[in-house]
């Protein structure tokens, strides 16, 4: 689905580290160029201009300017192009991309003893990490500026799994009810979850042998959990309350402004001893291109994922084209520790279509396939050459012309040997010959996905087993060191002027401060060139060529702290 840079909005741009600056300060940096301000390219920036009108009208006008003046560009990304304050949302670039909307799917990756179960959560992360996508309206954030940087965490209840192995994962927050599927009655008639596995018969017994939980709300917390401390009751839910968060109508969230809309759905009251802590650090590292890199983790439960962004895009009739960017290899599932230790998923992205542009409705199809594939040597196992791997393919579906969009997707889980290559050109479910076929899945991927074991005989889509359920799936939301705690670089202390200022609707006061940080990127981009000076990443190192960044020590004590760190607001 739609990636942080690669999917619907171009990001970051360049900028230099001065030596002897302050390192957790993120020194001096450059202005981005996502689809912003190019600052090496010595042509004119084109500018839209504002119509003074900040309501739909007025913006759909901005829009099809926008749309005019960008026909012919082979890439937008490496376009200087300003945009109006009116048609941004208050939220950091940065801070909108991240692929962890579903952090409870991203830390149950390794729960399984079973190689094939572990490539189905992986595919369940895939589907639910862009669901913003699906929740709300694609928007425009702030382009990053080189060096800007993004700091995150996330408590979340794992999910658990029901004693019927025709179900799904069971999600226990951040959904609008609970799938009654699940749901039993205990003598006293209260409704109660089972968490026993029942996906296969070998895990019947093993670690997800859970007791029944009551439903109850999800515990509140008043602050972050570290490994030492624990939410406690009674504070206020996390919600993407903050500014920076909230959204306007051509937004995210519900009609409110916020990210979550429904219930939550948790285990017992003391379920927040249950809870595990995600930790998110990104970073802009490049300008020309625009590129940034990223890594979280969850060390309790021995899942890290790391990542450059960078993409490309191009208007094709009335909709922006999106696609990866060179140095974009995908996302890149590590497991560190438990059952799948030493397992590699890296995960591509596919191709996203941003339509609506003339109705002002902004929505994403996605096209071609996004390929995920198992590597790496597991703890104790043999190995090497000719070793037998598991790889996914999830097609989407071509839209049809006429009608509305279908969102369908299949998919296959098919095997492979590493040291071969011939499966490379299996790109399609059709191209996947049966003998190396282990299960095929359908369905919508903004809907249901179910899936059934390739020697399984044929049965109506009710008798196979549900893969995943998006339907009633909400974005969990991050929480983030209060503006006094942040460093001068990190996005939401950057950009709060703008901000405030968007959120108040002060639209000429907020594209005033925006010009005067990308006139100060500028600046300090003119003299880090007439100096010779490179821009050096703080928490990244420089060499990103494989596409699996690696954090310099300033970066492992950034996220350390994110680990640790009691504060936090959403």
């Amino acid at each position: 689905m739609a990636p942080k840079d690669k999917d619907v909005t171009p990001t970051p741009t360049l900028a230099v580290h001065d030596a002897d600056a302050n390192r957790s300060s993120v020194a001096e940096e450059e202005a981005h160029g996502d689809v912003e301000e190019d600052l090496e390219v010595e042509a004119e920036a084109v500018a839209v201009p504002d119509t003074g009108d900040a309501g739909e009208g007025g913006k759909l006008k901005m829009i099809v300017q926008l749309l005019k003046r960008c026909l012919g560009v082979k890439d937008l990304a490496a376009m200087r192009l300003s945009l109006p304050a009116s048609l941004l949302e208050p939220i950091p670039n940065l801070e909108y991309w991240h692929y962890l909307d579903r952090p409870d799917l991203f830390v149950s990756i390794n729960d399984s003893e079973d190689p094939f179960e572990r490539m189905l959560a992986v595919i369940r992360f895939t589907f639910t990490k862009d669901l913003k996508f699906i929740r709300g309206k694609v928007v425009k954030p702030y382009n990053s500026v080189l060096g800007e940087h993004f700091r995150a965490h996330w408590d979340v209840l794992p999910v658990e799994y029901s004693a019927d192995p025709l179900q799904a994962p069971i999600h226990r927050q951040h959904i609008t009810s609970p799938p009654p599927s699940i749901l039993g009655k205990t003598s006293k008639g209260e409704s109660v979850l089972s968490f026993r596995s029942g996906t296969s018969a070998k895990r019947a017994s093993s670690i997800f042998d859970f007791a029944a939980a009551r439903v109850t709300p999800l515990p509140k917390s008043a602050g972050p959990a570290s490994p030492e401390q624990t939410p406690t009751n009674g504070a206020a839910d996390a919600v993407e309350s903050n500014l920076a968060a909230q959204v306007s109508s051509l937004s995210l969230g519900a009609a409110s402004g916020s990210f979550e809309s429904g219930g939550a759905v948790s285990g017992p009251e003391d379920a927040a001893e249950e809870c595990v802590r995600v930790a998110f650090l990104t970073e802009q590292v490049s300008h020309h291109p625009p590129v940034s890199a990223y890594h979280a983790a969850c060390p309790a439960r021995g899942v890290a994922l790391t990542g450059v962004d960078q993409i490309s895009a191009r208007v094709s009739g009335t909709s922006v084209r999106v696609s990866p960017g060179s140095q974009n290899r995908g996302i890149f599932v590590q497991l560190t520790a438990g059952p799948g230790e030493g397992e590699k998923y890296q995960i591509t992205h596919p191709i996203a279509m941003v339509n609506g542009m003339l109705r002002g409705s902004f929505y994403v199809t996605v096209g071609e396939s996004t390929i995920i594939t198992c590597s790496g040597l597991r703890t104790g196992e043999a190995g090497g050459e000719g070793s037998e791997r598991l790889r996914a393919i999830i097609e989407y579906k071509e839209e049809p012309w006429i009608g509305g969009p279908r969102f369908a997707v299949e998919g296959v889980v098919h095997t492979y040997r590493e040291g071969e290559h011939t499966h490379e050109e299996w790109t399609k479910v059709k191209h996947v010959p049966r003998s190396a076929a282990v299960a095929f899945f359908d369905g919508s991927w903004r809907g249901r996905v179910r899936w059934r074991r390739a020697d399984a005989p044929p049965a109506p889509a009710e008798e196979q087993a549900l893969l995943l359920d998006l339907t009633p799936l909400q974005i969990v939301p991050k929480r983030v060191r209060p503006l006094a705690r942040q460093h001068a670089y990190e996005s939401r202390r950057l950009w709060e002027s703008v901000t405030s200022n968007l959120l108040t609707k002060e639209y000429g006061e907020a594209t005033r401060n925006k010009q005067a940080i990308e006139q100060c990127q500028r600046d300090k981009a003119a003299e880090r060139k007439r100096k010779g000076e490179e821009f050096i990443p703080v928490f990244f190192e420089r060499d990103i060529e494989s596409g699996m960044p690696k954090l310099t020590p300033e970066g492992v004590k950034a996220l350390e702290e994110e680990l640790k760190t009691t504060d936090g607001e959403s």
